[in-house]
């Protein structure tokens, strides 16, 4: 491609990505429906502008390296302990009985290969907990009990959905299951996790000394971002997803992590919160990127819309979606009202959903209709959920606790 072509294909993306963002947001809808919709529209599903072409490709494993990072950065493990067990609970069924639902439909409903199934139950367990934090912050309530146990929760799905996510990635490009590969993917997560905090306290501490002594600016993001790819590098390097590099990367330098590198960014919030604030821009550049590149790779002309496959496939694995997540809820010793707005609160696949389905269909894994069947689900469930809690607490606000933990 002509570097001037280049150029006007990524104007196209970003402003329109930003404008169709905008505009769902003020129909109370999450701004990752608006980009995921920008990528219809331009796309070969309607007017046809621009294709998934490699370099938009590149530029969108970035955005989605950034966005496990920004993840990982937003990870508080402290409130899985302050919340007890309710969070595990929640965590731990909403996590599971979607995977076996999705899994039990794939592969005996549909009649799907072992591993399509099996993608199509890990695409299922995802919660979107940016989606959940911004909903629960906008009606005050991120510091409520519910909303503490669904955050706790959602760092859980987050860090599991990460494993799976690796043994995913694992099956896909070794060409099947293996107990052996399995084992090596969840030892190298293991040790990943274990040393990769290490690793960033000490180049943190590199970084913090150099940024005090330079005279030119940015030299955090930098230096943060050449951290995140080199994070990346080394997962893949171990037979992990880059993905999981990124996410790493953001829990180590999580000034709420329990390893020696929270603890150090703890003792200096201001150094933490520098390197928030610098990051927040360049993840945002990017990662509407990748959601705008999911929609441009959906043809949504080529499915048979009149064959029921599509209807029937994309509504039982909503069913199965939204059950899985109500069910764990409801297995927690709290009042309905609270049981429910918990349960509502954990729907949202959005952007962890996105990343699942979007490595299926890179892999090879999902055909046409199997990608545009989740690429519903995970829209449908995305809107569903900030929707509903907004009525839920207009109509049965005044019945839940006021207490916070």
């Amino acid at each position: 491609m002509e570097a001037h072509t280049f150029f006007l294909y990524l104007l196209i993306i970003l402003l329109t990505a930003r404008i169709f963002a905008e505009l769902a947001v003020r129909l109370q809808a999450p701004s990752v429906i608006g980009e995921l919709l920008a990528g219809v529209v331009l796309g070969p599903s309607l007017l046809g502008w621009l294709s998934p072409l490699e370099a938009i490709k590149l530029m969108a494993e970035i955005g989605i390296i950034l966005l496990l990072f920004e993840v990982g950065l937003d990870t508080d493990i402290r409130r899985l302990v302050r919340t007890g067990g309710k969070s595990v609970v929640v965590a731990i069924v909403g996590f599971v009985l979607p995977m076996v639902l999705g899994f039990a439909l794939g592969y005996w409903v549909f009649e799907q290969s072992l591993l399509v199934a099996l993608f199509i139950g890990g695409t299922l367990t995802a919660t979107s907990i940016g989606i959940t934090v911004r909903v629960l912050t906008d009606l005050k309530r991120q510091h409520s009990l519910e909303g503490q146990v669904v955050l706790g929760a959602a760092v859980l799905d987050d860090v599991l959905g990460v494993i799976v996510l690796a043994l995913l990635y694992e099956f896909s490009v070794g060409g099947g299951i293996s107990l052996v590969n399995t084992g090596k993917v969840l030892v190298f997560v293991a040790a990943f996790f274990v040393l990769a905090p290490i690793a960033a306290q000490i180049i943190s501490l590199i970084i913090k000394r150099f940024d005090a002594v330079s005279e030119i600016p940015g030299l955090l993001p930098t230096t943060i971002v050449s951290l995140v790819l080199f994070f990346a590098w080394l997962a893949d390097a171990v037979g992990a997803p880059e993905l999981l590099g990124g996410f790493a990367a953001g829990l180590a330098l999580s000034r709420r992590f329990f390893l020696p590198f929270g603890i150090a960014l703890r003792t200096d919030p201001d150094f933490a919160d520098r390197i928030e604030g610098q990051m927040k821009p360049i993840i945002h550049l990017f990662t509407p990127i990748f959601f705008v590149y999911v929609g441009l790779s959906l043809n949504l002309r080529e499915i048979d819309w009149g064959s029921g496959f599509i209807w029937i496939f994309s509504s039982s694995l909503f069913v199965a979606a939204v059950a899985g997540k109500l069910i764990g809820a409801f297995l927690i010793r709290e009042p309905w009202s609270l049981r429910w707005v918990i349960g509502i609160a954990m729907i949202p696949r959005g952007e962890v959903g996105l990343i699942f389905v979007e490595l299926g269909r890179v892999s090879g894994i999902f055909n046409n209709e199997i990608y545009a069947g989740l690429v519903i689900v995970i829209a449908l469930t995305t809107l569903l959920s900030p929707l509903m809690m907004k009525w839920f607490y207009g109509r049965f606000g005044s019945r839940l606790p006021a207490t916070s933990v």
